[in-house]
């Protein structure tokens, strides 16, 4: 009897297992989520916003994808899991068995507890009913007040900003997302953030949010006594995995759902994959959650390989993501430390302009490539992917960034001021 698999959640991890399961298998597989009936680009959510695209242009396949490749769907919430018993019971009493299950729910915004953040008006951006909310809550608004940075942050900036509402972001940092980029970096995504006509107040934390008689917010306080008047909060503090569902389930948790380099919860059968999942072991310089697109689409390639009888160890590779900070494209590579340690040294090139700028992190002791940031110049995966497998020298970086740049045919390129200046501050020839 073919053996049932049960997907929770849909996007790019859930969705990506069920994909090569399909490839390699004949089983009955069920993706269960709440949140949408077809799987969509979640990076895509503030495009709609913008009215560049609507929902259903956001989904990679046609309707009739599902049905082709024999892959049940179905919309409905998992209030319970009887590990057990091996059946999920939905909010609706319904009553789901499996023989595999695969916990791939996601992430939901991280509120910290601060006094107003249950006003209306008050909200975070992750999911599509996220976006439905932000549409009514930035109805006729006025001015948008955000809490913390990051990629979340900048996005929900920008969407405000395309609609003519005034935004002011407060980050803990003395530059923007300074807890994961370096501070010239972070300094450098600051100065153009506020080109566009955001303002940033660095170094300032909230206290708490403040509403009206009507329960609608109205003002923040920050934690050194400012009071800004505003019609809508951006929760931007960062997100968290969405397991509370899981609390009576014996399925073990920490801020996840822990799993061993197998994806395998403590309970047979039960995996786990994407922003929800906590790896009890992960590699040097990587977190043991990471709430990423390439992360979650790795896991779902790899489990589904031990889900059809060939066990296969996650093995993450090289650190990969990449966003946008209004109009500068951004790509990390390997390991570039906010705070790096005294062994570590720094290369920062920034244009006349400051429009594009490429940071290196390498060893002092042997000048090992570590990773690359670039803000304004695309590089190619698969070659800085190589340069760090290699563990490249930095002057044999430097001199090879030409063959890694990916920017288009006549798009200005920048490696020779980039190398003069690498042997002005390092006097090198390369």
């Amino acid at each position: 009897m073919s053996q049932k698999v049960v997907i929770i959640g849909n996007g790019i991890a859930g969705v990506t297992a069920a994909r090569h399961i399909r490839k390699f298998s004949d089983k009955e597989i069920l993706i269960i989520s709440a949140e949408s009936e077809y799987f969509f680009s979640r990076t895509a959510l503030m495009y709609i916003y913008m009215g560049h695209m609507k929902f259903e242009h956001t989904q990679p396949y046609e309707n009739h994808f599902w049905k082709k490749n024999n892959i049940q769907l179905l919309q409905a919430f998992v209030a319970n899991i009887e590990v057990n018993s091996k059946k999920l019971i939905t909010q609706n009493g319904e009553e789901i068995a499996y023989d595999q299950l695969i916990l791939a729910t996601g992430s939901q915004t991280a509120f910290r507890g601060w006094e107003g953040e249950n006003l209306n008006g008050v909200q975070g951006l992750v999911n599509k009913q996220d976006l439905e909310l932000l549409e009514k809550n930035t109805q006729n608004i006025k001015k948008a007040v955000l809490i913390g940075g990051g990629l979340i942050g900048v996005e929900l900036a920008e969407m405000l900003h395309t609609r003519k509402i005034d935004v002011t972001i407060l980050i803990r940092e003395s530059g923007f997302w300074g807890n994961v980029l370096p501070q010239q970096d972070a300094q450098f995504i600051s100065r153009h953030i506020e080109k566009h006509g955001v303002e940033i107040l660095e170094e300032t934390e909230l206290d708490k949010i403040i509403g009206d008689k009507n329960n609608q917010v109205n003002a923040i306080l920050t934690k050194d006594g400012k009071e800004i008047s505003c019609d809508f909060v951006g929760i931007c503090t960062g997100v968290q995995p969405n397991i509370d569902f899981l609390k009576n389930s014996g399925i073990e948790t920490n801020r996840g759902i822990l799993v061993n380099k197998y994806l395998e919860t403590n309970i047979k059968d039960v995996y786990a994959i994407g922003d929800c999942a906590e790896q009890k072991e992960h590699p040097t310089h990587r977190k043991s959650i990471e709430a990423v697109w390439y992360v979650g689409r790795m896991m779902g390639e790899t489990l589904a390989q031990t889900i059809c009888g060939n066990l296969t160890t996650y093995q993450p590779g090289h650190w990969y993501n990449s966003a946008k900070f209004f109009d500068i494209e951004y790509q990390t590579y390997g390991s570039v430390l906010a705070n790096a340690e005294e062994d570590i040294g720094d290369f920062y090139w920034e244009d006349l302009k400051h429009e594009k700028a490429v940071h290196i992190q390498y060893t002092k002791a042997d000048e090992t490539f570590l990773g690359i940031n670039t803000f304004g110049i695309r590089m190619r995966h698969e070659v800085i992917d190589e340069y760090l497998s290699r563990q490249m020298k930095l002057q044999e970086v430097i001199s090879n960034l030409k063959k890694a740049n990916f920017d288009k045919e006549f798009s200005r390129k920048y490696e020779k001021q980039i190398q003069a200046a690498f042997n002005e501050i390092y006097s090198k020839v390369t």
